[in-house]
């Protein structure tokens, strides 16, 4: 398919969606895409008052959008779990997870737990989230969870000795590239965990290649280069809305803009790194994951042969 669109979004009529980091950018757009076939979307944002402007927006354009503003801070743990309880007690299933919410390039800062921004709130956020809510997407079937990667994954090294650069001095780009990789080594690690244990819940990865977007306001050349190459959101988003809606995806699946290097285009299955598929060290990510977050999954360790903690 040359041009996958909104037109191709089916019909979302039913459905529960979460959507992190939805008040501005690619989460704005998906969630008043899928709003606006149907979804009851939650708007998971860190500022609620950014995420109540957000779901005003889409409502002067789809009023009847079913709609929802949660407190959600990636970088605090204990948010995290205060927020999968408080859904919890709102659903009794969940049909999709979006884990979109990030952090690009920032000075060097920590989580409220210590660990180095970019990936604690990148990934460590993500995975105790998904974590907490997997109970929920398996009372669903069809469920899925999808995660948002970058082109950044290609130049990503997982230093498990000092993830949190403490000893080798913080770089930005370098944490973030990190951070990026973990997405997709959690995704595949994802879909080999459930696959083997039985777990019905469907794991997919896109990445939005140049958009235009405030993730970028700690780059200094985003106020140059957005106007003249950057994809407009609803476009960006594209990516993450087929991993999320089409019928054709299968976990472990891929998706990217179709156009030079990945940057622009329209969305289609697309390839990753050796290192993303590193089964050695998806399995050594999810490990130390379990460990800093304290969220053992349902379908954990213990249950799949080959796989120890």
């Amino acid at each position: 398919m040359a041009k996958w669109t909104h037109a191709q979004i089916p019909d979302q009529t039913g459905k529960h969606a979460v959507i992190t980091g939805s008040n501005s950018g690619i989460g704005f757009e998906a969630a008043r895409a899928l709003a606006g076939r149907g979804a009851a979307v939650v708007l998971a944002c860190r500022s609620v008052a950014r995420g109540e402007q957000a779901k005003a927006q889409i409502l002067a354009q789809h009023p009847s959008a079913k709609l929802a503003v949660m407190a959600l801070d990636l970088a605090d743990l204990d948010h995290v779990r205060q927020f999968a309880a408080q859904l919890g007690e709102r659903l009794d299933h969940l049909d999709l997870l979006i884990n979109n919410a990030g952090v690009m390039m920032p000075p060097a800062s920590t989580t409220k737990q210590g660990f180095e921004l970019q990936f604690g709130v990148n990934h460590l956020g993500h995975f105790a989230l998904t974590g907490l809510l997997l109970e929920r997407l398996q009372a669903r079937p069809g469920a899925r969870v999808v995660s948002v990667s970058s082109q950044a994954h290609r130049s990503g090294r997982m230093n498990f000795d000092d993830l949190d650069f403490e000893a080798r001095g913080y770089d930005r780009m370098a944490a973030y590239g990190q951070s990026k990789l973990a997405n997709l080594l959690f995704t595949f690690e994802a879909q080999r965990r459930f696959e083997a244990a039985g777990v019905g819940v469907l794991v997919a990865a896109a990445h939005p290649g140049w958009t235009r977007t405030n993730l970028q306001q700690h780059w200094g050349l985003a106020d140059l280069l957005n106007p003249l190459l950057g994809m407009a959101p609803a476009k960006g988003a594209l990516p993450t809305l087929r991993a999320a809606t089409d019928p054709g995806v299968r976990s472990g699946d891929y998706y990217g803009p179709r156009g030079l290097y990945q940057m622009w285009g329209y969305p289609k299955q697309v390839g990753t790194t050796k290192a993303a598929r590193s089964q050695a060290d998806g399995a050594r990510l999810w490990e130390v994951s379990e460990l800093r977050t304290g969220v053992r999954y349902p379908a954990g360790p213990a249950a799949i042969p080959g796989h120890s903690s």
